[in-house]
């Protein structure tokens, strides 16, 4: 899918054809539409199609006046998913007319530029620099989310006896896993970008640009520091569970030794032989008196073991 925008400096206007200063969203392209969006544009090819592999790598490249960046960007796959979090390549077409933004899937950066105030399409380098904000932006709020949920699962985890929370952890901890991967590379782009002569023209621009990078480390940092956690956490729990198992198992077999007792002694009793007080009209009920004094005692003596 291809949408062209226009900036109209109160917000996004969908136009048909591209013009000078305006933005151009490709998600997900036919070779088709690849192909005739590199004739019109004059732009090569292989920077429509680099985008589109979900492994492509954070990177820069220059050709035919045209420069392609690629960033991972972070994406939610929900709750069910066997990773909830993940990244994805998008690629920022940036030519001397135009600025052109490439994914396989719709990125939540791209969702939020539609909702960006005052968002100018015609400034080519500071629409640049509004989607690496808006990157560390999300990658940040991300991580404040899969925190949150951790400690939720947390609070469940120290009264579980099952690995079904402990399994949600090891989904998470691979989010974590994508996202130093993703953040590391992306600031090594950044980085790259700080000497590029794109972003020398205006100071203003360069201080964004150093303020997304600094957002970039936050990031990166959180992430380390929250991997770290949940690895460590993983392993205790790990423990916790198996501890709260074992106390199960204790309890359970301290009261079969308790119900064991006066089925013993009905055993005796139920013998086909003389036992004592075989004739007596009071044996029964004395038995049965008997059986509950042994169990009580037996209880008594597991709690104050703290076996029960």
């Amino acid at each position: 899918m291809i949408t062209i925008y226009k900036g109209t400096g109160v917000g996004l206007e969908t136009i048909t054809q591209p013009t000078s200063g305006c933005w151009i969203n490709v998600v997900d392209p036919s070779p088709e539409e690849v192909a005739q969006l590199a004739q019109t544009l004059g732009i090569p090819q292989d920077f429509f199609t680099y985008p589109l592999d979900m492994d492509e790598r954070a990177r820069t490249e220059k050709e035919n006046g045209a420069t392609l960046i690629v960033l991972r960007v972070p994406r939610f796959e929900g709750e069910a998913s066997d990773v909830p979090y993940v990244t994805v390549p998008l690629g920022i077409v940036l030519s001397e007319w135009f600025v052109a933004t490439v994914c396989k899937v719709e990125a939540s950066v791209v969702q939020a530029l539609y909702q960006a105030r005052e968002l100018s399409t015609s400034k080519r380098n500071r629409f640049i620099l509004r989607v690496l904000r808006i990157t560390a932006n999300l990658y940040l709020q991300d991580l404040r989310k899969i925190d949150a949920t951790v400690d939720v699962l947390e609070d469940r985890l120290q009264h579980s006896l099952r690995n079904r929370e402990l399994l949600e952890l090891l989904k998470y901890q691979k989010s974590l896993v994508y996202f130093t991967t993703a953040l590391k590379s992306d600031e090594l782009i950044l980085r790259h970008l700080q000497k590029y002569q794109l972003f020398q023209q205006y100071p203003e621009d360069l201080d964004l640009l150093e303020d997304v990078l600094t957002e970039v480390q936050q990031a990166i940092e959180m992430t380390n520091i929250s991997g770290n956690i949940l690895s460590q956490m993983m392993d205790a729990f790990a423990s916790i569970i198996s501890n709260n198992l074992n106390a199960v198992m204790k309890f359970l077999a301290s009261v079969t030794i308790i119900l064991s007792l006066p089925t013993m002694i009905a055993s005796f009793y139920g013998m086909n032989v003389p036992v004592p007080m075989g004739q007596w009209a009071w044996a029964f009920p004395l038995i049965l008196v008997a059986c509950v004094v042994v169990c009580a005692g037996a209880a008594v003596l597991f709690w104050r073991k703290d076996w029960l």
